[in-house]
C-alpha cells in the first residue's frame, strides 16, 4: 500500500471550503493542517465570523492554523515542521513569500478562477462577467512570489452564460476548481504533468471591488451595464441616483436587461409596460427589480405605481 500524500491547506471563504471538502474525501491524501485567515468582525454587531475554511476544517477535526501574518517567520517555521509534501492555496487572501513557497518538495499550487493570465488579482470573477466575456475557467498553477504569475499546472473552462452573475459563476467555478485539482495531483505528483510558463500576451489585472464600482454612469452603452450588473451581484450591485426633494434618494438595481431604445442618457424613456426604462450612451437599459432607499425590493411596476421619474442620475 503506497503511502498518503502529506498536504498542507491554505484557503479562507467558501470557495476554499468547497476545494477543501473535496480534498479531504479524495483518498490517498493525509491533510496534515489547514491555514485559514483569522476571524474577522462582521454584519452590523462587527461580532468575531469565522470563515468558511476553519468551519469545515474544525467540522473535520483537521487540525487548523490562522497566523495573522504567512510570512511571519515563526509561521514559516512552524510550516517547516508539517513537512508537507505539497501545499495547496485556493483564495488565501495573502501573497505568500518565497521562504514558505520553498518548503514543500512539490512546491505550492495555487487554484484560480480565471484563465491565466488574464484576470490576475483579487476578483477575477466579477471582472470576468463585467468585461463581457464569453468563458473564464480555473487555473491551477505552481505559485512563485509575484500576484498570480506563476506557471500553468493545468486549466479547465466554462463559457459565462446571459444568466450568470457573480454569485452563480462563484458556486460553479468551485467545484469545477475542485475537480481540476484532483483530476491533476496524480499526475502532477507523479512528474508526468508539468507546469508550462504563462504566455507573456493577455495579461489583465482584476482589481479589488469597491462601491464606487456598483455606481452607474448612464453615457455607457446599456450592454456594458448590463455586464456591470451581473458582475457586480450580489456585491456591490448596481446602482443609480432618483433626484427626489429634499435630497436625491440611492435607487439599487436588482434585475435589468439591455434594449434597443435612444434617448438622451439617464432620461426615462417609453417602454413596454412593467418597465423602468432609461436610456443609455447607447442603447437602453429595462429595469424590472428595484430596490429604494430605505424600502424594500420590488418590481419596476410597483415602482411606478408611486414614482413618476424623468431621470436618473
Amino acid at each position: 500500500m503506497s503511502a498518503l500524500i502529506r498536504v498542507a491547506f491554505m484557503g479562507t471563504p467558501e470557495l476554499a471550503r468547497v476545494v477543501l471538502a473535496r480534498l479531504a474525501d479524495a483518498p490517498g491524501f493525509e491533510l496534515c493542517a489547514v491555514v485559514a485567515q483569522p476571524d474577522r468582525p462582521a454584519g452590523r454587531s462587527l461580532e468575531l465570523k469565522p470563515p468558511a475554511v476553519k468551519v469545515e476544517a474544525l467540522a473535520r477535526g483537521l487540525p487548523l492554523f490562522q497566523p495573522e501574518r504567512a510570512r511571519q517567520p515563526e509561521f514559516i517555521d512552524q510550516v517547516r515542521s508539517w513537512a508537507p509534501q505539497v501545499l495547496v492555496v485556493a483564495a488565501y487572501g495573502q501573497i505568500l513569500p518565497q521562504a514558505l513557497l520553498d518548503i514543500p518538495p512539490h512546491g505550492c499550487l495555487n487554484l484560480h478562477t480565471s484563465l491565466l493570465p488574464r484576470w490576475r488579482g483579487a476578483a477575477p470573477i466579477q471582472w470576468a462577467i463585467a468585461s463581457g466575456d464569453a468563458e473564464t475557467g480555473v487555473t491551477l498553477m505552481r505559485m512563485d512570489a509575484g500576484l498570480d504569475t506563476g506557471a500553468i499546472v493545468s486549466i479547465a473552462r466554462t463559457p459565462i452564460s446571459p444568466e450568470d452573475t457573480s454569485a452563480t459563476l462563484h458556486d460553479r467555478l468551485a467545484v469545477l476548481g475542485a475537480e481540476l485539482l484532483l483530476d491533476t495531483l496524480p499526475g502532477y505528483l507523479a512528474g508526468s504533468i508539468l507546469p508550462t510558463p504563462q504566455p507573456v500576451e493577455g495579461v489583465t489585472v482584476a482589481r479589488k471591488i469597491t462601491r464606487e464600482d456598483g455606481r452607474i454612469d448612464w453615457t455607457r452603452p446599456a450592454i456594458e451595464l448590463w455586464h456591470h450588473l451581473r458582475g457586480f451581484t450580489p456585491w456591490p450591485g448596481l446602482h443609480a441616483m432618483l433626484p427626489t426633494e429634499p435630497k436625491a434618494k440611492l435607487l439599487k438595481v436588482l434585475v435589468a436587461h439591455p434594449g434597443n431604445l435612444n434617448g438622451i442618457p439617464g432620461s426615462v424613456i417609453a417602454g413596454p409596460a412593467g418597465e423602468l426604462v432609461v436610456a443609455c450612451g447607447i442603447g437602453s437599459l429595462h429595469l424590472t427589480e428595484l430596490q429604494l432607499e430605505g424600502g424594500r425590493p420590488q418590481t419596476a411596476a410597483q415602482f411606478l405605481a408611486g414614482n413618476r421619474p424623468t431621470r436618473l442620475e
